[in-house]
């Protein structure tokens, strides 16, 4: 699809509108690219393991605040949920202030909050940090895949944010991990804190090692430009599906890592928080999947790669219904691995799609998908309160059927734009 054809906002003065030269930007194997790929990687490491660091304690959080899970799982919601709410704002400084700076800045108050996390005197004052940790996170995604956009060549785009994604993973997999087996010794708040520390080590390496940006031009922060470049983003059905796509698969992977804990830690499991927490080893398999993202599209296409990462999602859900071990963990290898190819291809797709303005086209994605995070943490610890387990993966297969929905209609939209403008014949 043509750039003229998305509908991508063409406001004069945004940063990625800057015209460059392809060969003057990063490519895999050229000088910069492995110091920018580990740089990004690691600032992944740190925002996942931050942003969900209370996800695997949540039934020891609910045993020390005497709180039901759909109240412990708002330690995430609101963690996710002021991401959401502030990724458009963040991203609106990092075209004024350039990506390196916001995502600095972002990464250094996160950490810091980090470190506070572990002293929270009530569950409510626990909500209220991880709401400030989660609103200063919101400076990396959408700066991260707007500096990839305008640093990275075209072609190996797709590879460069399934890599960040890749990071995205790990820090998943290793905060739950590693909080799952030093809170089952010392506690959930000495494991929070050792995710705190960690998220330090990463946010100094972070900076040290990514490369200053070349094609960065610093735009406009007028609220009026803004809002018409989000305006225009909202106008192009192309940007709108991908965003609801993110939303839906954050939705279904939301609720089934926010509720697991539960399941495992009660019969007929009843496993140790050490081993709960090392069930998120299964992250592996997101971090191939999404660094393979590339290389799924070019052999099935945008719209092959989702359908197959839907379908991935759908029958690693109704597996985990299984009160066999052996077929939950299966089940949890195959969501993971489809969420994390959905969510690859999904964000890829909105930065080729928007030509201009990418860091908001970027943020919108961000702020669909966390949105999806949230809705998916709340609403599927209330079905599980009232359905148990069955009921938290009927919300996945739903948000999964939303998925398959949204693809059919994009598929059916483009080939009726093929039979209007048929592509000429050399």
């Amino acid at each position: 699809m043509s750039p003229a054809s998305t509908g991508a906002s063409t406001i004069v003065g945004a940063a990625s509108s800057v015209p460059v030269a392809d060969d003057s930007r990063m490519t895999p194997g050229g000088p910069g690219y492995r110091r920018m790929s580990f740089a990004l990687f690691l600032a992944g490491v740190a925002t996942f393991a931050l942003l969900y660091s209370t996800q695997a304690l949540l039934p020891l959080i609910s045993g020390d605040f005497g709180v039901a899970a759909s109240e412990a799982s708002w330690t995430v919601a609101a963690a996710t949920g002021g991401l959401a709410l502030f990724v458009l704002p963040m991203s609106a400084l990092s075209e004024r202030y350039g990506r390196r700076t916001v995502m600095t800045a972002s990464l250094a108050v996160a950490v810091t909050v980090g470190l506070l996390v572990p002293f929270a005197p009530s569950l409510g004052a626990l909500v209220v940090l991880r709401a400030v940790q989660g609103a200063a996170l919101a400076g990396l995604p959408a700066s991260a895949t707007a500096y990839l956009a305008e640093e990275v060549r075209p072609r190996a785009l797709v590879t460069a944010i399934g890599l960040f994604v890749a990071g995205n993973s790990v820090g998943g997999m290793s905060g739950r991990v590693i909080t799952g087996w030093v809170a089952q010794e010392w506690g959930w708040r000495v494991a929070v804190g050792v995710i705190g520390v960690l998220a330090v080590g990463c946010a100094i390496a972070f900076r040290l090692l990514l490369p200053a940006p070349k094609h960065f031009t610093a735009g406009s922060l007028r609220p009026r430009v803004l809002a018409r470049t989000v305006r225009e983003h909202l106008a192009n059905p192309l940007l709108c599906r991908l965003y609801a796509i993110g939303a839906l698969f954050m939705t279904v992977f939301g609720g089934v890592y926010t509720v697991i804990g539960y399941r495992l830690t009660e019969a007929p499991f009843s496993l140790p928080q050490g081993i709960v927490g090392s069930i998120f080893l299964v992250y592996l398999v997101g971090t191939v999947s999404a660094s393979t993202a590339g290389r799924l599209v070019g052999r099935l296409g945008r719209r092959g790669a989702l359908y197959l990462a839907a379908g991935t999602t759908a029958t690693g859900l109704l597996l985990s219904l299984a009160d066999t071990l052996p077929l939950v963990l299966l089940g949890l290898v195959l969501i993971t691995a489809g969420f994390f190819a959905g969510h690859a291809v999904a964000s890829s797709a909105v930065s080729k799609t928007a030509t201009t303005g990418r860091a908001q086209a970027s943020a919108l994605y961000q702020s669909a998908y966390y949105i999806g995070s949230s809705t998916g943490s709340t609403v599927g610890a209330i079905a599980f309160h009232s359905g148990g387990w069955a009921g938290t993966v009927g919300v996945g297969v739903l948000a999964v059927l939303g998925v398959v929905t949204i693809t059919v209609l994009g598929t059916r939209a483009a080939r009726v734009a093929a039979r209007r403008h048929p592509m000429p014949a050399h």
